[in-house]
């Protein structure tokens, strides 16, 4: 199998959003979507479906979700109500797709694998400033391979750029004040709903947060009730958040270097982990990165960076290719890969996986 057997849409939606009112974003965006979304919401049925999670559950925790979103940020809950009057979905269905991750926490499903992402700060030679890059796969499941788009979100605090699912806020991406966020999926026995859902924070950051220390303060002041991690970064400084219902949990580079797959990598959250769901999985492509990064030259531009994440038969799937023989919910790949660079404000997006590099196209989107 090849990562050219991945089912892709002929046309990449690009969404633009320009306005100062949440709602009147929302609404921009929602009609940008609006045949897009009933397929959205159809996919992530049919796989809270498999977990399984009742329909009147689904509605219960979306509802929940609006509510702690609407105390939180009631910006944010107005943008999400945008995109569901502009797409003409209901309020609690767009707010299911904001909250999937919180909604499949409570899934018996076994998904084998997830994303895997590598930030490099550059150090100071003397001559030239520190230098700070990341990247990213995003690996989900095969069904949703169409049902994504790149997007510029303006009006806000600062704009944005980069990549998210049909309906959602905000996933992966860099902003106009230089500040990018790359995106991994955590789990934790206590994750539930009635916090923040992930997404919606990441997109909060990206549209509030001027710097690392700023994203930092966000974070922490959120009510979290389930798990993921963020990879921060702006020109000058880099932080690794391992966001859980037990608390918010920081780690440094090492070397220059932060990598990230889907396991916990602090003691306190990790005593509580959802082994099941990543293991062995994301451990092996962790170890194997690492190991890859510690045996070459740093990567000295994005693209260098992307290739570490290239990997072929034999090895940890860094690089995930599905197999179309597998049921709905076992059929997994890597459905884009995403380069952010602050200094620039900009984020690439390759539709496709990094094996795909040089026989597809970027599509490169400027904050600034």
């Amino acid at each position: 199998m090849t990562a050219r057997s991945i089912p892709r849409p002929h046309h990449r939606h690009h969404v633009k959003a320009a306005a100062a009112d949440p709602y009147d974003r929302g609404v921009a965006r929602g009609e940008q979507l609006r045949d897009a979304v009933p397929a959205a919401i159809d996919a992530y049925d049919r796989l809270f479906a498999l977990g399984p999670i009742t329909p009147a559950r689904v509605r219960e925790d979306a509802e929940r979700g609006l509510d702690a979103i609407g105390r939180f940020r009631p910006g944010a809950r107005a943008e999400i109500e945008g995109i569901a009057h502009g797409s003409g979905a209901e309020p609690w269905r767009i707010g299911a797709l904001n909250a999937r991750t919180e909604i499949l926490a409570r899934s018996a499903a076994v998904p084998p694998g997830e994303c895997t992402t590598i930030v490099r700060r550059a150090a100071c030679d003397g001559r030239s400033a520190p230098r700070t890059f990341g990247v990213q796969t995003w690996d989900w499941h095969i069904e949703l391979s169409a049902l994504w788009h790149t997007l510029e979100v303006r009006g806000g605090r600062h704009n944005f750029v980069g990549l998210t699912e049909d309906g959602i806020l905000g996933k992966i991406g860099v902003n106009s004040a230089g500040l990018a966020l790359h995106f991994n999926i955590l789990g934790h026995v206590r994750d539930s709903i009635g916090g923040i859902p992930v997404h919606v924070l990441a997109a909060i950051v990206l549209e509030e947060a001027g710097s690392v220390a700023e994203a930092v303060e966000i974070v922490r002041s959120a009510p979290l009730a389930s798990s993921g991690s963020f990879a921060l970064f702006d020109e000058t400084d880099a932080v690794l958040l391992d966001l859980s219902p037990v608390g918010v949990f920081s780690m440094q580079p090492e070397q220059g270097m932060l990598v990230r797959t889907n396991h916990f990598l602090m003691p306190g959250p990790a005593a509580d982990e959802k082994t099941w769901l990543h293991q062995p999985d994301s451990g092996e492509r962790y170890d194997f990165v690492r190991a890859r990064l510690a045996r070459t030259e740093p990567p000295a531009t994005p693209d260098d960076l992307a290739g570490c994440l290239v990997t072929r038969d034999g090895e940890p799937p860094v690089t995930c290719l599905p197999d179309l023989d597998k049921p709905l919910g076992q059929r997994w790949a890597s459905l884009a890969t995403v380069t952010l660079e602050p200094s620039t404000r900009t984020a690439r997006i390759l539709d496709g996986t990094p094996a795909d590099m040089g026989s597809r196209d970027w599509r490169t989107l400027t904050a600034g």
